[in-house]
């Protein structure tokens, strides 16, 4: 080998694991199958969506499930113009945090809109849940959420 050559060695990195879930994120899966979104309420009131096993403020156990949704507000998003090929959605969307009504939090989501015109920080939009017979307890039964109509896009 001469100075000029150059050693390549190809590696995939990759951390495959299966991870259990307690009660309440078992719970949040269980409603996304069923086409409900839940949250759980937190020691000072406020409905944390997606769920904590834990409260953020206290560490204790958190309190009761609420439903929430199916429609919230997009708090900010973010254009995805080239989705990759792990995206779950084949052409352009939103990434959003979206409050969901009845929430305190926002999740983190796509929106499938379309283009970016249809996108504002305030608008309104509604989940998009899999046929029924698709859903398996994963947060892509939640499939996207799409704009309300005169949603307030732009």
């Amino acid at each position: 080998m001469s100075d000029g050559d150059v050693l390549v060695a190809n590696h995939v990195l990759d951390y495959p694991y299966a991870r259990s879930v307690g009660p309440v994120l078992g719970a949040f899966f269980t409603a996304l199958s069923e086409g409900r979104i839940v949250g759980v309420e937190g020691s000072d009131g406020a409905v944390i969506v997606p769920p904590t096993e834990y409260d953020p403020l206290t560490g204790e156990d958190v309190g009761e499930l609420r439903d929430v949704g199916p429609g919230g507000v997009v708090t900010a998003w973010s254009w995805q113009v080239a989705p990759g090929r792990k995206h779950h959605l084949d052409h352009p969307f939103a990434w959003a945090l979206v409050r969901l009504d009845g929430a305190t939090t926002a999740m983190l989501h796509v929106v499938d809109a379309g283009d970016p015109g249809a996108m504002a920080t305030g608008m309104r939009v509604t989940a998009r849940f899999r046929p029924p017979a698709e859903r398996r307890g994963h947060v892509l039964d939640l499939e996207a959420f799409v704009p309300e109509p005169d949603g307030g896009g732009r």
